[in-house]
C-alpha cells in the first residue's frame, strides 16, 4: 500500500489541510563527477548556462578526483551545488559534504507533494486575489501568526537562515565566516540545553574534541616527516651507489658514519672494476639518477592535475605563473560595465582552460588562500596527501635546489584537513575547521626544523588569517605534541629534533655589527631580486609552447643542468641540509685546502673563490627550479644561498680582522691567536641564511626564533635578529611582493591580506553602480511568490559572470529585505521535480510554521525557498569610507556587503570585486 501524506511526518500545513494522498518519492543518493562526454580534461569551456535545462537523468556517473575536469557538467552550468545540512543542525539532516573534497554527493529530497501546480491554476482562475488571499492558499494565513508567538531560544533557533539544510560550498568560493560562526554558536546552544549526565558527558566530550584533534595531527605529521626524512636520506645517496650488504642503509650507515667505506660500492665499481679508477663512470651515473629521480617525482606530481573551465577563470584564477596574459582591453571593459553578462560569457569560452598540480611546489601560498578563506577541493585530499608525500621524496633526493620544509606545512594541512572529519564539529564547519588548519600548518614547521615555537610563530605570522587566544594555545600544544613524537621516532639518529645542531663557543664582538648589517642588507637584495627574477622567468621561459604544454620536459631539463654544474663543486653536490649544517658550524681544526671551510689565514682567499663559485650556482639553480612540476620548497634552499653569501662575508671580515689588527679596528684581534678566536664565519652564514630567507619569504619574528632553536645560542640572537630585521627593510624597498605573495597576486586568488591595509581616498558608493541592475536582484513587492524558471535565469546571470559564490538581494518596495545565496538557491532549485510549473516563496515575513508533533519537526515544502534567505545582510551606507569596508571584509570575513542609498538598496560588493579593486589601486597608473 502506498503511503499516503496524512501519514507522513514531513508534512506541510497546508498539506496536511488538504488532505492529499499523493505517494512519497524515495530518497536517492547519487555520485557524479564533473567531467561531460566527449570533454577530455577540461579542453574547451561548457557551453553557455542558458543553452540547455537541467536534467537529472543527464549526470554522469563517475568519480571525481583532482584529473577531474572541474565545474564541468552535462546541464553547462559552471557548477553543481551540494547537498547537505547545514552545520551545527540541531535536529539530523542529510550528509553534508566536505569543502575539502574532491568526490561530491547530492541528494534527493523527499517531495511530500507539490501544492505549487495548484498555485498555478489558482493564480491563472483569478489573478485579481490579492496578496493575503495567495498567503492565505498556500496556508500561511492565520496559522502564520505562529512566527511571532514567544518561543524558547532552542525552539526559535530551528527556523533559522544559520541552521537549515543549505548548499555547502562549492569549488573556488569564498567561506562565510559569520554565517559559521552563528551557526557554531546554535550547536553550542543546542548541546548545552541538554540535562542529566548524558549531556553533561556531551558538553564535556566537545570541549576535549580540539585537543584531541589537535593530538592526533601532531603525531601523524611527525610520522610522515620521520618516512620522508628517512627515505629521502636513503635515495639521495644511490646517485653515487649502493651499500654491498644492504639496499636499505645510506652512505652514513653503510660505513658506520665514515665518508667512505669498501661496503659502499661506486657506480664505477659495478660496472668496470673495483679497481680501475672512473669518474666518469660514476659522473654518468649520478646525471641518471637525477633526472630519473626528477622525472618521477614530475610524473607522480603530474597525478593531481586539475583543470579549470575557461569560464570559472573569469572571476577567479584567471591566470597563473605559466599562462597567457589576459586581453588588457577586454578586461577593462568588463570591469566598468560595459560588457554584459552573455558577452563576458562569450568571451572567456574562447580561453583555453587553466591547469594546476596541487602536490606541486611547496603550497604555502595557497595554505594562506585556503585558511582564510577560500575553498579549493582536493587541494588538502588524501590523494593530495600521498602523491605529495611520495613525490617529495623524489625531489629532494635528486639533488634539486629544493627543499622539504615547505611541502611539510602543505601535508601537515592535509593531514589536519583529513583528521577533522573524525569530529563532526570540525568536519561540519568550514570556519572551526580552519582553526584546525593553522595548527596543522604550525605543527608543519615544527617538524621540519625541530622548533616548535618557531611553528607557532609561523602560523601567526604567515598563515593565519583569524588567530584567536584559543587557537594559538591549541596549535603551541599541536606543536609540541609533533616535536615530542619526532624526538621519540629519532629520523636523524642523533637523538635531536632540530634540523641541523650547532654551537657557538666564540661571543661576538662590537666590530662586528656592520658585517651582520651589511649581510642583512644583502640578504634582502638578493632576495628581491630572485622574486623580480622568478617573475621575469616565468613570464619568458616558461611561456614557450612546449614548456607550458610539457612540464615533465622542463623538469627533465632543469635536473640535468642542475647533474651537470653541480657534480664539480662538493658544495654543489652536497644535500642542502648537510650544506647547511657545513656553513654554519664553526671549526676546531684548520687545513691548508682550498675546498674546506676552515682554511688558515693564507689560504681565505682561494676558499673565498670556491664558495663564490658555489654561491653563483646555487642562486642560479634555486632561481630556475623554482616553479617546476615537482613538490619543492623554498626555504632551505633560500638559506642555502645565504648561507654562502655570509660565509663568504664572514671569512673576509675575519681575513681583514688578522690581517689589519693593528689599527685597532678589530678590538682584541691577534694574528697569532686561532682564525675563530676573533670572528666565527659560521655566525655570518646564519645570519646571511636567515636574511636571505627573510627577503624572499618575508617571515621576521619566525625566522629570528628558528635560528635561535637550530642554534641553541643566546649570545647570538641580537646578530640574528638585526640580519632578519635590515633585510626585511631592504627588500620590501625594492620589492613590495613576498614570493607567496607574487604566487597569490599572479594566480589571481581571492586573498584580502590582513596584514597591509591600502590608502584609500574615496567613499562605498564610488565603486557602486548608479544605477541598480534589474538582473541582479529579486523584487517581491507584488507577489511573494516567484516562478522558479525565473529564478534559475537569475542564477545563471549570476555565474555567467563567475559570481558562483554571490547572491541575490531581495528587494521590496526598493526596500532590502533579505538576500538569497547563489549555491543556496542553486541547491533550492535543484530540488524541485518541475521547476518549469513550480512558483517559490521568496518572502522571509511570510514564511509559514511548522507544527511540533512527537518531539519532531515538520519538514518544509521543497518551493517554500525561505529557509535559506538571509534576512539580515550586513548593509552599508553608500557614503561609508572604504575603509570601513575594509574592516568589514577583513575582519567579519563577510562574502558581500549590500549597499544602501537613503535607506533604498543601491547595490552589492562582493568579496572579489572588492579584492579585484584594491588590486587595481596597487596597480601603477600607465
Amino acid at each position: 500500500m502506498p503511503t499516503s501524506k496524512s501519514s507522513s511526518p514531513h508534512r506541510s500545513l497546508h498539506e496536511r489541510s488538504v488532505n492529499d494522498s499523493d505517494n512519497n518519492d524515495s530518497d536517492e543518493v547519487l555520485e557524479f563527477g564533473y567531467r561531460r562526454e566527449g570533454h577530455r580534461d577540461g579542453a574547451g569551456g561548457p557551453p553557455s548556462p542558458a543553452a540547455t535545462r537541467r536534467s537529472r537523468s543527464a549526470w554522469t556517473v563517475g568519480h571525481v578526483d583532482e584529473t577531474s575536469s572541474l565545474l564541468d557538467h552535462t546541464d553547462g552550468r559552471p557548477y553543481r551545488s551540494i547537498s547537505s545540512s547545514m552545520p551545527g543542525t540541531p535536529r539530523p539532516g542529510p550528509h553534508r559534504i566536505n569543502s575539502m573534497t574532491a568526490s561530491l554527493r547530492i541528494r534527493h529530497h523527499r517531495r511530500q507533494g507539490s501544492f505549487s501546480k495548484r498555485l498555478v491554476n489558482a493564480l491563472v482562475a483569478d489573478r485579481s486575489a490579492s496578496r493575503d488571499a495567495e498567503r492565505e492558499s498556500v496556508g500561511f494565513g492565520a496559522e502564520s501568526a505562529r512566527i511571532d508567538e514567544p518561543e524558547s531560544n532552542l525552539q526559535a533557533s530551528k527556523h533559522s537562515f544559520y541552521i537549515d539544510e543549505r548548499a555547502w560550498y562549492d569549488q573556488f568560493t569564498s567561506t562565510d565566516w559569520v554565517h559559521d560562526n552563528i551557526a557554531d554558536a546554535y550547536r553550542l546552544k543546542e548541546l548545552r540545553s541538554r540535562s542529566g549526565w548524558r549531556g553533561r558527558l556531551a558538553q564535556m566530550f566537545d570541549s576535549v574534541q580540539g585537543w584531541i584533534l589537535v593530538a592526533i595531527i601532531g603525531c601523524i605529521t611527525a610520522c610522515v616527516a620521520f618516512f620522508v626524512n628517512v627515505a629521502e636520506g636513503l635515495m639521495f645517496d644511490y646517485k653515487s651507489g649502493y651499500c654491498s650488504y644492504s639496499w636499505a642503509l645510506n652512505k652514513k650507515k653503510c660505513c658506520d658514519g665514515t665518508t667512505s667505506c669498501d661496503d659502499w660500492r661506486r657506480w664505477s665499481e659495478v660496472f668496470i672494476s673495483k679497481h680501475v679508477d672512473a669518474p666518469w663512470i660514476d659522473f654518468a651515473g649520478y646525471i641518471v639518477m637525477v633526472v630519473l629521480l626528477a622525472s618521477a617525482s614530475c610524473v607522480l606530481t603530474m597525478l593531481t592535475k586539475t583543470v579549470i573551465p575557461s569560464n570559472v577563470r573569469l572571476s577567479t584564477l584567471d591566470e597563473n605563473l605559466a599562462a597567457e596574459n589576459r586581453n588588457r582591453e577586454s578586461r577593462k571593459r568588463s570591469k566598468d560595465g560595459s560588457l554584459s553578462p552573455h558577452q563576458i560569457y562569450a568571451e572567456t569560452q574562447q580561453r583555453p582552460p587553466m591547469v594546476y598540480y596541487s602536490a606541486a611546489g611547496s603550497g604555502v601560498a595557497e595554505i594562506k588562500v585556503i585558511v582564510s578563506g577560500f575553498v579549493l577541493h582536493g587541494y588538502l585530499g588524501v590523494k593530495t596527501l600521498v602523491i605529495k608525500t611520495l613525490g617529495l621524496i623524489l625531489s629532494v633526493a635528486s639533488g634539486l635546489s629544493v627543499g622539504k620544509e615547505g611541502p611539510f606545512v602543505h601535508i601537515a594541512t592535509c593531514v589536519g584537513n583529513i583528521a577533522c572529519r573524525l569530529f563532526s564539529k570540525y568536519h561540519n564547519n568550514d570556519a572551526k575547521r580552519r582553526e584546525a588548519l593553522s595548527a596543522s600548518a604550525a605543527s608543519g614547521v615544527a617538524v621540519a626544523f625541530g622548533a616548535p615555537i618557531a611553528g607557532v610563530l609561523f602560523s601567526l605570522e604567515e598563515v593565519s588569517y583569524y588567530f584567536p587566544p584559543k587557537t594559538l594555545f591549541r596549535t603551541f600544544f599541536c606543536c609540541i605534541v609533533a616535536a615530542l613524537s619526532l624526538k621519540f621516532l629519532n629520523p636523524y639518529g642523533t637523538n635531536k629534533i632540530v634540523l641541523f645542531e650547532v654551537r657557538y663557543l666564540t661571543d661576538w664582538q662590537f666590530f662586528e655589527m656592520i658585517g651582520f648589517i651589511l649581510v642583512g642588507v644583502l640578504g634582502g637584495l638578493i632576495g628581491a631580486l630572485f622574486i623580480k627574477a622568478t617573475r621575469f622567468w616565468a613570464l619568458t621561459f616558461r611561456r614557450f609552447h612546449i614548456i607550458k604544454t610539457y612540464p615533465l620536459a622542463e623538469v627533465v631539463l632543469v635536473a640535468l643542468v642542475t647533474a651537470l654544474v653541480s657534480w664539480w663543486n662538493r658544495y654543489t653536490r652536497l644535500p642542502v641540509t648537510e650544506l647547511l649544517f657545513e656553513l654554519a658550524s664553526p671549526c676546531d681544526t684548520f687545513s691548508d685546502t682550498a675546498i674546506g671551510l676552515c682554511p688558515t689565514v693564507d689560504m681565505i682567499p682561494t676558499t673565498l673563490w670556491y664558495l663564490a663559485w658555489a654561491f653563483i650556482v646555487k642562486a642560479f639553480l634555486t632561481t630556475i627550479t623554482f616553479g617546476i612540476k615537482v613538490p619543492a620548497g623554498i626555504y632551505v634552499p633560500s638559506m642555502v644561498v645565504g648561507g654562502l653569501l655570509g660565509r663568504i662575508v664572514g671569512h673576509i671580515v675575519q681575513y681583514l680582522a688578522l690581517n689589519y689588527s693593528h689599527t685597532g679596528l678589530f678590538g682584541s684581534c691577534s694574528p697569532a691567536d686561532a682564525p675563530e678566536m676573533c670572528v666565527v664565519p659560521g655566525v655570518y652564514a646564519m645570519v646571511g641564511a636567515g636574511a636571505t630567507m627573510c627577503g624572499i619569504t618575508r617571515l621576521s619574528v619566525t625566522l629570528a626564533v628558528i635560528l635561535f632553536e637550530l642554534t641553541g645560542s643566546l649570545d647570538h640572537v641580537l646578530p640574528f635578529s638585526i640580519g632578519v630585521l635590515v633585510s626585511k627593510w631592504t627588500a620590501d624597498a625594492l620589492e613590495p611582493l613576498s614570493i607567496y605573495d607574487l604566487l597569490t597576486d599572479m594566480n589571481s586568488y581571492p586573498f584580502l591580506d590582513n596584514k597591509m591595509r591600502p590608502l584609500f581616498t574615496n567613499e562605498l558608493g564610488d565603486i557602486v553602480s548608479k544605477r541598480v541592475r534589474e538582473d541582479r536582484i529579486l523584487d517581491v513587492s507584488h507577489s511573494p511568490l516567484v516562478a522558479a524558471h525565473q529564478l534559475r535565469e537569475l542564477l545563471e546571470v549570476l555565474h555567467m559572470s563567475g559570481e558562483l559564490d554571490g547572491g541575490l538581494p531581495i528587494v521590496k518596495e526598493g526596500v532590502l529585505v533579505g538576500l538569497i545565496p547563489a549555491p543556496d538557491l542553486e541547491f533550492a532549485l535543484d530540488r524541485l521535480e518541475n521547476e518549469d510549473n513550480s512558483l517559490c516563496l521568496m518572502e522571509a515575513d511570510g514564511r509559514g510554521a511548522w507544527e511540533e508533533e512527537d518531539g519532531a519537526a515538520r519538514g518544509a515544502d521543497p518551493t517554500d525557498f525561505t529557509n535559506f534567505i538571509d534576512r539580515a545582510p550586513v548593509a552599508l551606507d553608500v557614503r561609508s569610507p572604504m575603509d570601513l569596508v575594509y574592516e568589514c571584509f577583513v575582519k567579519l570575513g563577510l562574502r558581500y556587503i549590500c549597499v544602501l542609498r537613503d535607506g533604498k538598496y543601491a547595490g552589492l560588493v562582493h568579496k572579489k570585486a572588492f579584492v579585484k579593486y584594491i588590486k587595481d589601486l596597487e596597480e601603477p597608473h600607465t
